[in-house]
């Protein structure tokens, strides 16, 4: 006769455990101390065994009668329920130590193996610890896409619609390794494409006239700053490479003997190791850079206690105090102006130009046959370039830049 509620109310603890029988297998169990839980007996290829569906009143008798139906399908379908309950409790005991931020650390870990560059690590390590902080505790299974969701449009509130779109980015990356460590099984920043506002991006101001970076080059040459400073803005111009390439530049990767300078494929945007011929004139800073600095890893050394590298905005922040507007020029911009004279001048191709500037050919056959690296025709052309800043630098006898001030 199947149980009722008052019934298992008022069942009373006794001197011996004592079994309610409710029907189809499942009864209330009774212990001497009052404690009273579900229980099925069921037998599994001839044996007898015994499953604790749960304890009552947690579990009260329908949810108690829908979990013995569903151990009778398990049974049904060839499973013991027991064992199947057992692994489930493993999982959600493995899910919940899974938490995102566990798992967060692991994928960091895996960029350091992976030789990324340390810019690269550390954006990825800001983005997940501080914009993506409030996912950290939680487990990485049960994240929903309204969870991220909610995360990268507080950062978009915040104007920073471009660190919103990379969050999105590398939380998705951190799905999927979890996905190929067999601890998730989806990645909900898939189902936010289009859910963010679109970042525009926006060129990088530039002087592209000889005469206006003769001005600058005079006002570098002149400013009285930090001596790793001024030089890295020396080799910015001379080099024209990506800033942080400059800014990370260790002895190493220059051999002043072949007057080269190679960029290891980790510390490139294109991940393929680029090499610098370097021009007379970037020779003599580094030299300098030598006598002063010979001891340090890094060619260009932090003036900041505690820190080994020249800060991110470091480069800009000079040209600033020397006069040059943030939307005149950047350090970035010396790409731009490079790549606008160089083609200007109708010295050089535009083929070595681009190989200079590290572009990738957006041409998949282009890439595949065009396997030269022009390196002569470079050489040439970083000279000529070294040359033609000196000539403008010097040449000039008023400056449309103001002149360089201590800060």
């Amino acid at each position: 006769m199947a149980l009722t509620d008052v019934q298992i109310r008022n069942a009373k603890k006794w001197e011996k455990p004592y079994k309610l029988p409710d029907g189809k297998g499942l009864y209330l169990y009774v212990s001497t101390a009052g404690g009273k839980s579900w229980r099925l007996d069921y037998a599994y290829f001839g044996k007898r065994k015994t499953l604790t569906l749960g304890s009552y009143p947690a579990l009260g008798l329908a949810d108690a009668r829908s979990r013995r139906d569903d151990a009778k399908r398990t049974l049904s379908e060839g499973l013991d329920p027991s064992l199947t309950k057992k692994r489930e409790q493993m999982a959600a005991k493995a899910a919940a130590g899974n938490t995102f931020g566990l798992i967060a650390d692991e994928f960091i870990a895996k960029l350091r193996r992976d030789k990324r560059a340390e810019p690269t690590i550390d954006k990825n390590t800001w983005m997940l610890k501080v914009l993506a902080k409030k996912l950290l505790p939680y487990p990485i299974t049960q994240i929903s896409a309204k969870d991220v969701l909610d995360v990268l449009t507080a950062v978009e509130k915040s104007g920073r619609i471009e660190s919103a779109l990379a969050t999105r980015s590398v939380i998705g990356r951190v799905f999927r390794f979890a996905i190929a460590t067999a601890r998730a099984e989806n990645d909900p920043t898939s189902a936010l494409r289009g859910a963010l506002q679109r970042h525009v991006p926006v060129s990088h101001p530039a002087l592209t006239t000889r005469e206006e970076l003769g001005g600058l080059m005079r006002a570098i040459y002149g400013y009285e700053g930090w001596p790793s400073l001024v030089a890295a803005l020396k080799i910015q111009a001379l080099c024209f490479a990506r800033p942080g390439e400059t800014r990370s530049m260790e002895w190493p990767e220059v051999d002043l003997d072949k007057a080269i300078w190679t960029i290891p494929a980790a510390k490139t945007k294109m991940r393929r190791e680029h090499q610098v011929p370097l021009s007379r004139q970037a020779i003599e800073v580094i030299k300098h850079m030598k006598d002063l600095f010979g001891d340090k890893p890094q060619v260009f050394p932090s003036m900041m206690s505690g820190k080994a590298l020249l800060s991110e905005n470091s480069m800009n922040s000079a040209l600033r105090r020397m006069g040059v507007g943030e939307e005149e020029h950047t350090a970035h911009g010396f790409r731009s102006s490079a790549s606008s004279i160089l083609n200007e001048s109708g010295e050089f191709g535009a083929d070595v130009i681009e190989a200079q500037l590290a572009h990738l050919d957006t041409s998949k056959v282009r890439r595949v046959y065009n396997r030269a690296t022009y390196w002569e025709e470079r050489t040439r052309m970083m000279q000529w370039w070294g040359d033609m800043l000196d000539e403008e630098r010097l040449r000039l006898s008023s400056i449309k830049i103001p002149a360089a001030r201590r800060p």
